[in-house]
C-alpha cells in the first residue's frame, strides 16, 4: 500500500497496523524519555489481547518536571504572549499534520481501546475540527472597554490561566484529548496532558506532531501513567492553574477535593451520565427512531459518557418499540474494529468487561426482563453484544448506576409528568432525549429536563459551535464552542485615572 493510498479493507489496515511503531515515552521539555523510575506498564489491544507497547509509566517527579518546564515555556512568554495570529498559525500547522495521518491517528485508538476503525476515522474528524475551530477563534476573542465618565478609563482584558493540566478518558482518546488542549493552548496556556492508561499512544503520536508544527518547548507535554500517581500529583500540584478532566464522577469528585488542598486551582468537569431517551407515542417513523435509540446506546460500545442507556417509552407503543429496538440491536453486533463494516468492537479491557458483565448479572438478579444480549461473545477478545433489559425500574442498579457498555434499560411511561419525573430521577444531567412530533410538548419537556444538552428528534447532534457539558453531578465546565475557550483565560479589570 503506497503512501497515497488509503486503507479501505480489513486487510489494507491490518498492512498499516503491521507497519506502525508505537511511541511509548513520556514528552517532557520538547523531549521524549522514560519516566524517571523507569517505570512501564503495558498497553494491549483489546480485540485480540496482543502486547502493543510497555508505555512510560509518569508519577510525581514526572509531574514536577512537566509543570516547571510549563510554568518556565509561561513566563517566558514565546507562547502566552505570542501574537494571537500567529499562535492561529502554528495550530492550523498542527491540525493539517493531523490531517495528514488522520489513518494512523485513527488506527492507534483503534488498537489501544478497541473501537471499531470506523468510529475512530469520526473521532479524528472532529479532532481535527476542534483544532481549527480554535485556531480560528484566537483573534476573535475581544476585551471590554466599560463605560465610564471622562476622568476614567476602564479595561477588561483576557490573559491565559498559566498551566493547564488535561486528565483525558479512553472512549474517544484523541477527540476528547482536541477538546481540552485545542482551547488552553489558543487561549496562550502551558499544556500538559494526562491520557489515561488505557489508550496512550494517540496522544504519544500527537506530541510528535506537535513538535513538528511548531510549539515551543514546554508548551505542550504528555504524561502517560495511572491517576493515582502522576494525575494526582498534576491536580495537587501548587503550580497547576486549572485542571480539565473528563471521566468518572468519584475520580471528578477526588479531584475537587485535591484542588481545594492544593492551591483553589481551577476544575472544569465533564463527568459520569445515565442520559434518558424519552419516547412519545405521537413521534414519526418507529422504525427509524428505534434504530437512533438503539445506536444511541450501543455505538462505541456503549464507551460513551452521553449514551442514551436509559429508554423511557409511552407504554401505548412500549412493546411494539422495544421489538423494533431488538431488530435494530441484531445489526450491530461486534464486530474486528479492524473491519470497515463493523458497528461495535471490543471492550476496552478485562477490568471494564468484568464490570460490565456484573452489572449484567445484577439486573438478571433483580428481576428486570432480559431481552437480548446478556452474554460474553467466546473466542479471542472482550466483546460483549447489545443487552437489552425491559421492566427496569429506578431502584435497580442497571436502571441508576452508570454501566458504561452495551446494557439499555427499558422503562415505561404514561404520562409526560411521569415521563420527566423518571428522566430527573437520576444524580446526573449530562444529556437527555426527546422524541416527538408535538412542538408544544417538546418545548414544555425540553424546558424541564435538568440536562446540560437535550437532543430532540435526534441523539447527539451537535457541532463544535455548540458547548458539550452537564449539571448536576456530570460536572461543571463545557468543552466545544467558544464558552469553552473563554474558561481558558482570566479576566483582569485595569482602571485607569485620567487627567481633566
Amino acid at each position: 500500500m503506497s503512501a497515497q493510498q488509503r486503507p479501505e479493507s480489513r486487510a489494507d489496515w491490518q498492512a498499516l497496523a503491521d507497519s506502525l511503531t508505537f511511541e511509548s515515552r513520556a514528552f517532557i521539555d520538547d523531549d521524549f524519555a522514560a519516566a524517571a523510575s523507569g517505570e512501564t506498564f503495558e498497553s494491549r489491544n483489546p480485540a485480540t489481547g496482543e502486547l502493543l507497547a510497555e508505555v512510560a509509566s509518569c508519577d510525581a517527579p514526572d509531574a514536577e518536571r512537566a509543570v516547571a518546564a510549563g510554568r518556565a515555556a509561561f513566563a517566558a512568554g514565546g507562547w502566552s504572549r505570542l501574537a494571537p495570529g500567529k499562535r492561529k498559525k502554528i495550530l492550523l500547522r498542527l491540525a493539517e499534520l493531523m490531517e495528514a495521518h488522520k489513518d494512523e491517528l485513527a488506527l492507534l485508538d483503534t488498537l489501544d481501546m478497541g473501537k471499531p476503525i470506523g468510529s475512530s476515522l469520526g473521532d479524528m474528524a472532529g479532532a481535527i475540527a476542534c483544532l481549527r475551530y480554535n485556531a480560528e477563534a484566537i483573534d476573535k476573542v475581544f476585551g471590554e472597554v466599560a463605560p465610564t465618565g471622562e476622568e476614567s478609563l476602564a479595561l477588561v482584558l483576557r490573559e491565559p490561566l498559566g498551566v493547564v493540566a488535561s486528565i483525558v478518558p479512553w472512549n474517544f482518546p484523541l477527540m476528547m484529548t482536541a477538546w481540552k488542549i485545542a482551547p488552553a493552548l489558543a487561549a496562550g496556556n502551558s499544556v500538559i496532558l494526562k491520557p489515561s492508561e488505557k489508550s496512550p499512544l494517540s496522544a504519544l503520536r500527537l506530541a510528535q506532531l506537535a513538535q513538528q508544527a511548531g510549539l515551543p518547548r514546554g508548551v505542550f507535554q504528555v504524561l502517560p501513567g495511572f491517576g493515582h500517581t502522576v494525575g494526582k500529583a498534576l491536580a495537587l500540584s501548587m503550580e497547576v492553574d486549572c485542571l480539565s478532566f473528563t471521566g468518572s464522577t468519584a475520580t471528578g469528585k477526588q479531584l475537587m477535593q485535591y484542588a481545594g488542598q492544593s492551591n483553589l486551582k481551577r476544575v472544569y468537569l465533564e463527568c459520569g451520565g445515565k442520559s434518558p431517551n424519552l419516547i412519545f407515542a405521537d413521534c414519526k417513523n418507529l422504525d427509524r427512531v428505534a434504530k437512533h435509540a438503539a445506536a444511541a446506546i450501543f455505538h462505541n460500545q456503549g464507551e460513551v459518557c452521553i449514551a442514551g442507556s436509559r429508554l423511557l417509552v409511552e407504554n401505548s407503543i412500549r412493546e411494539a418499540f422495544v421489538d423494533k429496538v431488538l431488530a435494530a440491536a441484531e445489526t450491530m453486533q461486534p464486530g474486528d474494529p479492524l473491519d470497515p463494516d463493523s458497528f461495535m468492537g471490543a471492550i476496552v479491557d478485562e477490568t471494564q468487561h468484568r464490570r460490565i458483565l456484573d452489572y449484567i448479572r445484577q439486573g438478571v438478579e433483580a428481576g428486570a426482563r432480559l431481552r437480548t444480549g446478556g452474554q460474553a461473545l467466546s473466542g479471542p477478545g472482550l466483546f460483549i453484544p447489545p443487552t437489552v433489559f425491559d421492566g427496569v425500574t429506578p431502584a435497580m442498579a442497571i436502571g441508576r448506576e452508570e454501566v458504561f457498555g452495551p446494557v439499555l434499560s427499558v422503562f415505561g411511561f404514561d404520562s409526560e409528568e411521569e415521563a420527566i419525573e423518571l428522566a430527573n430521577d437520576s444524580v446526573y444531567g449530562l444529556a437527555a432525549g426527546l422524541w416527538s412530533q408535538d412542538i408544544d410538548r417538546i418545548m414544555r419537556v425540553t424546558r424541564r429536563l435538568h440536562s446540560g444538552q437535550v437532543f430532540v428528534n435526534n441523539w447527539a447532534g451537535g457541532d463544535q459551535t455548540v458547548p458539550f457539558g452537564g449539571v448536576k453531578q456530570s460536572g461543571n465546565g463545557r468543552d466545544k464552542s467558544m464558552h469553552s475557550l473563554q474558561e481558558y483565560s482570566e479576566l483582569k479589570t485595569v482602571w485607569m485615572a485620567l487627567s481633566t
